[in-house]
């Protein structure tokens, strides 16, 4: 939003000078993004016309200019500007002004002298037109100080606004915003209604009630499309950076400006009866203002006559409709359009108009008619034309509501960490536009129409801060209450385990949680994935159901920058569709690359294995403090794991996770140059663990009994060691397996395992008959459950 200052100023009495004004803007919320200063420095420059211009004998794009300043003879200008002719009124700089960084000398022009110079609004520095000479309203006096006809010195000031705060996209609701910050009152004066010379209406049907609640319109016939645009007008709009173009663009433009509601004029002679603001069609297509043909769907809002779609709604006219000099009738446009029904469909089609960027944020629903009406005054009185009655179409039930929102006096006070004296809370709610009331705790506030931003307390909490300045807040740390959550102890905390796997020589990982489509189906992992409506690009389509593909990609890219040893971890959220409804599963995944051990003299270099990565996932498990029989892991996993190096972990009896190598096609797919081991397990089910409990060592000493069995090789020990738990009891301490032996002095398909039993009772001394039990217990537990032999 750019506007000019002394506009400002007539709306609201402004007490503060432009650096305090713009540093209230910008400490209110309204961010000032840039400050020119038009008209500073014009000493010597003042208001000249053209009465005789000859061309130039030895150039044909001069011309000889005789102009009269007001004051003595007609000074000998030579110019060069296209549009200098007789009668124009331009500024001039007489000789001895500085224009930018040249002063103005007398001088000789391909012969010709020439003292001053005529200027265009770029090189004086407040227009951005630099074709020809600045052109002044006809009526602007001869030899008076250009300044002082333009209203210099101004500033054109450029707000970078929230999307917020649409309501200061007019120089009315900055008034009024401008207003509260200094405790003024704006100068606002009430439009009045414009009397009907003629009854002539145009029909106009809502098909899209909900996408437009209000239509405002207005025939007007008979005026002059040729009229000059006022100076005042002109300067205006150039100052807040609008170019004019015609008088019935630059009324628009300006109310637009003035009031914040956007409107439109259409020929009406190329209106067919009725209007009817409907839905595009598929197919449909409509050629634009900018002369671009564009296709339109469903998704788009138009605006049709009896016809054909005549323009988008909200965001450009139609070429077909549009006013031109040979205009005599037109028909005014003013409408509510739901922010919903326009925004994004602009971006769409490549283009941003002053249109689409408010209706986008919103309009305020009360403005279409006070435009209508202010459009109507200004049309008539510069280019005359009668004008029929204003038409209202609306369907009251899609309007917007206003909803009363409560602000409680101890929330105010508790936030802010200040006390506001009630007066002011209620002042300043009040000179923002809202319906204010007293009630037992504090205030009932109903905001204004143009207010779409102000819906829970908090809203007005931030309002109250903003006038009342956040510098005048104490600086002081803020003493809400806020109990930290408790840690169970339930629980391995996820702190816990990160320790224990960087201990480990693992590194933590974040990956995105978006990731290829193509790239889960290569692992076999796209199970009900959930996909993005709007995703950022292909790559980033649907969310990761799985941590492993993030993680192993990381690796990859790791390695393809020289690092051979990679161990990575990530403690993250995988995401997919579960009974039709999307679910967030915690987990713990790990992978792994490279030699076992990190480069050294005291043991040979060796690749990483999958009891590397297992005695890594195991170290981790221990944490919860469960037995060797809670665990277990069972041979085989999923497709995407080496079928003979891979494992399924179990708590119990359910199924937590897996540990192993890649499948070799899978590393081949995804050109992975060295093999990669990998673990990932559900977080939830692998942090439960039983609350400590301290208890006396025992008084008594412990026994040690060593066994020796023959089983087949293809029973794992985590089952041997859970049956002889079972067996023993809780005299069994500790277990341990000191020897493993295979030989064909054994027989193909067995092995012996050779352990160690350590015995202890917490109420006595263990006897020898006592272990000699215990033993045959174990031994016995073996042959009968998986016909172990007891090895002499």
């Amino acid at each position: 939003m750019k506007f000019s200052e002394n506009w400002l100023r007539e709306l609201v009495d402004i007490p503060a000078g432009r650096d305090e004004l713009v540093e209230r803007l910008t400490m209110s919320g309204l961010e000032v993004e840039g400050v020119e200063v038009l008209g500073a420095a014009l000493d010597g420059v003042v208001v000249g016309e053209i009465i005789a211009a000859d061309r130039h004998p030895d150039a044909d794009k001069l011309k000889v200019c005789r102009v009269d300043i007001g004051s003595g003879d007609p000074l000998q200008i030579v110019c060069g500007a296209p549009n200098a002719r007789v009668g124009l009124k331009a500024p001039l700089a007489t000789v001895g002004t500085r224009v930018g960084e040249i002063t103005i000398k007398a001088a000789k022009l391909r012969g010709i002298e020439s003292n001053g110079m005529l200027c265009s609004g770029r090189e004086l520095g407040f227009d951005a037109d630099a074709d020809g000479l600045f052109e002044l309203a006809a009526d602007a006096v001869v030899g008076r100080s250009l300044a002082e006809c333009m209203g210099f010195p101004d500033a054109a000031i450029e707000l970078g606004l929230t999307p917020n705060r649409p309501d200061c996209l007019g120089m009315y609701g900055l008034a009024r915003e401008v207003a509260a910050e200094f405790g003024s009152k704006p100068r606002i004066a009430q439009i009045p209604a414009v009397a009907p010379s003629l009854a002539d209406t145009l029909p106009v049907e809502l098909a899209a009630p909900a996408d437009c609640p209000r239509y405002c319109g207005r025939l007007v016939r008979g005026l002059d499309a040729m009229a000059a645009t006022p100076q005042w007008l002109k300067d205006r709009l150039r100052r807040s950076g609008i170019r004019p173009i015609s008088v019935l663009v630059d009324i628009a433009n300006y109310v637009m400006i003035e009031t914040g509601q956007p409107m439109h004029a259409f020929d009406a002679q190329t209106l067919a009866a009725p209007l009817v603001v409907r839905r595009a069609s598929r197919g449909e297509s409509l050629k634009l203002l900018d002369e671009r043909t564009v296709a339109l769907d469903e998704d788009f809002l138009v605006i049709a006559d009896r016809d054909k779609a005549v323009a988008l709604a909200g965001i450009m006219g139609g070429h077909e409709t549009r006013v031109t000099d040979a205009t005599v009738d037109v028909f005014l446009e003013a409408a509510h359009f739901s922010p919903a029904c326009i925004s994004g469909r602009a971006r769409r089609l490549g283009l941003h108009t002053d249109a689409s960027h408010r209706f986008e944020r919103g309009v305020d629903a009360e403005l279409p008619r006070q435009a209508i009406e202010r459009a109507t005054a200004l049309l008539i009185d510069i280019a005359g034309g009668d004008a029929g009655p204003l038409t209202e179409t609306v369907a009251r039930e899609h309007l917007p509501k206003r909803v009363e929102v409560t602000l409680r006096r101890d929330r105010l006070r508790r936030i802010l960490g200040h006390d506001v004296a009630d007066a002011e809370v209620a002042c300043i709610l009040d000179s923002l536009g809202m319906q204010v009331a007293e009630a037992a705790q504090g205030w009932k506030a109903i905001p204004s129409s143009a207010r779409f931003d102000i819906a829970i307390e908090e809203d007005l909490i931030e309002e109250v801060a903003r006038i009342h300045g956040y510098a005048r807040v104490p600086v002081q740390a803020p003493r809400g209450e806020i109990t930290p959550a408790a840690i169970p102890e339930s629980r391995v905390a996820a702190n816990r385990i990160r320790e224990q796997l960087a201990s480990r020589g693992y590194a933590e990982a974040i990956c995105y949680a978006f990731v290829e489509a193509e790239l889960l189906r290569s692992w076999g992992l796209d199970e009900a994935p959930i996909a993005l409506a709007n995703p950022l690009s292909a790559e980033m389509a649907v969310m990761r159901t799985s941590l492993l593909p993030g993680l192993v990609a990381a690796l990859d890219n790791n390695r393809k920058r020289q690092q051979q040893r990679v161990r990575l971890f990530e403690l993250g959220r995988s995401y997919q569709m579960r009974d039709g409804v999307p679910a967030e599963i915690e987990r713990i995944a790990g992978v792994a690359s490279g030699d076992a051990s990190a480069e050294q003299w005291a043991e040979p270099r060796r690749k990483i294995d999958f009891f590397d990565i297992k005695g890594d996932l195991v170290s981790m498990l221990e944490l919860t403090g469960a037995d060797a029989r809670e665990f277990r892991f069972d041979l085989g996993g999923p497709g995407w794991l080496h079928p003979g190096r891979a494992a399924t972990v179990w708590r119990g009896d359910s199924r937590v996770g897996w540990v192993g190598q890649l499948d070799p096609r899978l590393q081949k797919t995804l050109d992975l140059d060295e093999d990669v081991y990998v673990f990932e397990l559900e977080l939830e089910a692998t942090t439960r663990r039983s609350v400590p409990t301290a208890r006396p060592v025992s008084r008594f000493p412990s026994l040690r009994r060593d066994i020796a069995v023959v089983l087949a090789d293809d029973i794992p020990f985590a089952e041997i060691a859970a049956a002889i738990q079972a067996a023993v009891g809780e005299r069994l301490v500790d277990l341990m397996l000191f020897d493993r032996y295979a030989g064909p002095n054994l027989g193909n398909g067995v092995r012996s395992l050779a352990m160690g039993l350590i015995l202890q009772d917490r109420s006595r001394t263990l006897t020898d008959q006592d272990a000699d039990q215990c033993v045959d217990l174990a031994v016995s537990a073996l042959a009968t459950g998986y016909n172990a032999k007891l090895r002499g």
